[in-house]
């Protein structure tokens, strides 16, 4: 058995790394073991264990992503679709809440996000919700990330997986993600909804979750956020944007203008789907200007190539 802190730690990690690649997406933890986790190691006071721990669904660090530039603010708006200018234009009034400050070390945070996945896989405060679904879809993605995408609820596909966006508008994401220069495992991917709206006496399809239910919902999301601390959100479609800050405003005005969730920017475009059904090259460069806007926000590189995707020659 190792006898020093980070071969115990290496050891974890290694032994949870190994139940991933075998499939296993949930590991049973007392609540005696997550104590013991959370507390620093008697000796070595310079190193950092927790720096390299994350939870049993999350293998990959940030990447591609520089620190925040000194005087770089939160919430900043805008008010044109000039992508040079995104980050000076003026705000929206917003009546978000701020974010809470998050002193977790590693170990804590993943210790909390563990905790907070089995609450919300016993939710069952809609009980139609819980009675109708396979599975609860809590989230995906790296509990670190600087940048977080957020829908408004599960489809088929996610309800059958427990996984956000897995289905045909779930493979577009993951392409656009991909063309940023990052992976899903890189970002954090959640919904409003942790379950799947129900569709009495359907077959198929999907149906909008009501405002009931995403207020119900949505302070599970609010621990998701307050926990990874992003530095910036994407609001996916019309509905998570009206969810997110109570505006009926419309997608089609909202999208491209930096908008502020719990302290931390908001940009607002559109929901893959609407891609799916409108495949005209001027609607995939309005959603690729949004992303372009979020890469300069976070001081990503943006090649030459990625400026001109979705432009005619």
């Amino acid at each position: 058995m190792p006898e020093t802190y980070d071969e115990l730690l290496d050891s974890t990690i290694r032994h949870l790394e190994g139940l991933k690649s075998r499939g296993v997406r949930h590991v049973a933890v007392s609540g005696e073991t997550l104590r013991k986790l959370s507390q620093p190691p008697a000796s070595s006071p310079r190193q950092e264990p927790a720096q390299a721990f994350r939870s049993p669904d999350v293998s990959s660090p940030r990447r591609n992503i520089p620190p925040l530039p000194a005087g770089e603010g939160r919430g900043e708006g805008e008010s044109s679709g000039q992508m040079g200018s995104r980050a000076q234009g003026a705000s929206l009034p917003l009546t978000s809440q701020p974010k809470i400050s998050n002193p977790k070390s590693g170990v804590e945070k993943a210790a909390a996000f563990a905790a907070l996945r089995e609450r919300v896989l016993a939710c069952v405060k809609c009980a139609h919700l819980a009675s109708s679904r396979k599975n609860v879809v809590f989230g995906v993605g790296n509990i670190d990330a600087q940048l977080m995408f957020v829908g408004e609820a599960p489809g088929a596909d996610e309800d059958a997986q427990g996984e956000p966006f897995v289905g045909r508008a779930g493979e577009l994401l993951t392409k656009i993600i991909q063309a940023m220069g990052l992976q899903r495992s890189d970002v954090y991917i959640a919904n409003i909804l942790k379950c799947r709206p129900d569709t009495p006496g359907q077959s198929s399809g999907n149906r909008k979750p009501t405002s009931d239910e995403m207020a119900t919902c949505i302070p599970y999301l609010h621990e998701q956020i307050d926990l990874i601390q992003p530095r910036v959100i994407v609001g996916l479609g019309a509905t998570a944007i009206e969810g997110l800050l109570g505006k009926t405003i419309g997608i089609m005005k909202l999208r491209g203008n930096w908008q502020t969730y719990r302290g931390t920017p908001l940009m607002p475009t559109f929901h893959p789907a609407y891609l799916l059904r409108n495949q005209a090259m001027s609607e995939k460069r309005k959603v690729w200007e949004d992303m372009l806007a979020v890469m300069e926000k976070l001081a990503m590189p943006i090649s030459d190539k990625q400026r001109n995707f979705f432009t005619r020659g």
